[in-house]
């Protein structure tokens, strides 16, 4: 089965007023079966989901459908979501600690969704905490994320896709890959775009104006270009029986499209080819 998914931040009601309309035209362009949204407003805000994926079939779960209050900063920031072209359920919602700052509480959402013909998949979309000097909460969040995975994983290999706000080399990603320990744990995933994608597939850049005045702010040096959105694959060793192989992987949203800016983040689309090896 070909499976595409897609991660995208979709920086909430900031910027041009069109952005949310394109990136809908996009979503019945590129047609993913599986979306890791992230920074989608909070519905009584305004349901900025529903409008995101309106006429493209995608069934969707924000995560003020499963949290019973509003997290801080939810005006700000919004919220983590995820959908799907097949009915999916929620298995669980993990909070990260406001430990270091108060505006680093985010939230990784994790649910199974039942593909045609093959059973169910876990996807898990966590969003991390975006502080540059907050990696300490990214690897906690990094650690949990592997956790959730070993407590729900399917047969079909997990799919882990969403906003890690820490490139390649850092710790979490790294921990992720496969590459360093963590707290004395290893794990493996196949980062998708490095299995497949064209170098460097930058997904926050100052050649993006919609991230610039932000890079310039948060950053304050120039030539910032960063790959800080994920897609990682399970591999062979936590799904011996099934194999989701990287076919392909490209930037969406890296240019302008009908004039604007889709977010200050591009998004991550990968396709995959999913099969049972062993049946029985």
């Amino acid at each position: 089965m070909r499976l595409r998914v897609l991660t995208f931040n979709v920086q909430h009601d900031a910027g041009h007023s069109r952005r949310t309309s394109l990136l809908n035209r996009e979503l019945q362009r590129l047609a993913p079966g599986l979306v890791a949204l992230q920074e989608v407003c909070y519905p009584d805000q305004w349901d900025q989901l529903a409008e995101l994926v309106a006429d493209t079939g995608l069934k969707t779960t924000h995560q003020a459908d499963v949290l019973g209050y509003v997290p801080p900063l939810a005006e700000q920031y919004g919220g983590t979501a995820v959908a799907s072209r097949w009915p999916h359920r929620v298995v669980q919602v993990v909070g990260q600690p406001q430990i270091e700052a108060t505006d680093l509480h985010w939230w990784t959402l994790a649910v199974s969704v039942q593909l045609p013909d093959l059973g169910e998949l876990l996807f898990i979309t966590p969003t991390s905490a975006w502080r540059l000097d907050a990696e300490a909460a990214r690897e906690r969040q990094a650690l949990e994320v592997t956790d959730l995975d070993a407590r729900h994983r399917a047969v079909l290999p997990t799919i882990i896709a969403g906003d890690f706000n820490a490139t390649p080399e850092a710790a979490s990603i790294r921990y992720l890959s496969g590459l360093q320990t963590l707290s004395g744990r290893s794990a493996h995933y196949h980062d998708a775009w490095a299995a497949a994608g064209d170098e460097p597939g930058y997904t926050w850049s100052e050649d993006n104006a919609a991230a610039a005045v932000e890079i310039d702010e948060v950053v304050q040096q120039r030539g910032h270009r960063v790959r800080i959105d994920y897609v990682f694959v399970g591999s062979a060793p936590a799904h011996p029986r099934a194999r989701a192989r990287i076919v392909a992987a490209q930037l969406v949203g890296d240019r302008l499209v009908d004039g604007v800016w889709l977010s200050d983040h591009a998004g991550v689309l990968v396709d995959l080819d999913i099969e049972m090896t062993d049946p029985l």
